[in-house]
């Protein structure tokens, strides 16, 4: 989930813990973050962080995608190198036919080929707004600290068009009672494994933690995704502005930053 830099963090309440390790080099005094492993329920930040409603009772305010996962589950465990472009893959991801694999005829939404692992998120906020770019569209000057919660799908992606469509998931303008919602979430690939911990992107890491804290909702398997429908999105516009994939965050892996999974 990527944090514009320029969003004010003086109105985003920042939880300080004391911390009984003295880790080097490990920020001090946030509350939980993320990546994180999704298979170990490992934690030692104990931040008093209450859990967002579910999706169907906030406003979808940003949508996008990252280029590999950024999270670690049982599906995508092939880790893919460090660095703003590294993360993990799909298990699958070596084992797709020339089919799969073939370049599509348009590129529109750039960032992604046949072949890749992306990570998508949908963001909801408790704040009364309308979906827009980047993390600015879930806050309003009424509204300067929200409930965030993450719904997070990994996509295997291939040119094949029995996989699944991008445009089912997407927003559409959809509101269901009063509230901007995605036309459908991703179901079958797993139950969601359900945690609190923070906003992620390439200006985060283990040194230099997010002080927003987000209700975290990731599914555990991939599925395939169709990139023709991505191309699909962004050529026909898109109110989040999203035309491209963005880079991931490295793993946490400091028990100090993560919190436990009950």
């Amino acid at each position: 989930m990527k944090v514009p830099l320029k969003i004010s963090l003086k109105a985003v309440a920042i939880v300080l813990l004391p911390f009984t390790a003295q880790a080097e080099n490990i920020c001090q005094g946030y509350g939980p973050q993320t990546p994180r492993d999704i298979t170990s329920t490992d934690g030692a930040n104990m931040a008093d962080v209450a859990f967002a409603p579910p999706s169907s009772e906030m406003n979808l305010c940003n949508l996008h995608t990252h280029t590999n996962a950024e999270h670690k589950g049982p599906g995508y465990a092939v880790f893919a190198g460090a660095g703003d472009h590294g993360g993990y893959q799909c298990n699958e991801a070596d084992s797709l036919t020339e089919a799969e694999l073939t370049a599509p005829a348009s590129s529109a939404y750039h960032g992604v080929k046949p072949g890749d692992t992306i990570e998508v998120h949908w963001v909801f906020s408790s704040c009364d707004i309308s979906p827009g770019k980047g993390l600015g569209s879930c806050l309003s000057e009424a509204c300067v600290n929200p409930q965030l919660r993450v719904e997070a799908q990994v996509f295997l992606v291939v040119n094949d068009a029995k996989a699944l469509n991008f445009m089912d998931f997407a927003y559409q303008n959809n509101v269901v009672d009063g509230r901007h919602q995605p036309k459908e979430l991703p179901s079958g690939t797993g139950t969601p494994v359900t945690f609190i911990g923070s906003t992620t992107g390439t200006s985060y890491t283990q040194e230099k933690c997010s002080p927003f804290q987000v209700t975290w909702s990731v599914r555990p398997q991939c599925a395939k995704l169709d990139i023709n429908s991505l191309n699909a999105w962004a050529e026909a516009g898109n109110v989040f502005k999203e035309d491209h994939s963005h880079g991931v965050r490295q793993l946490v892996t400091a028990k100090e930053l993560l919190a436990p999974i009950n």
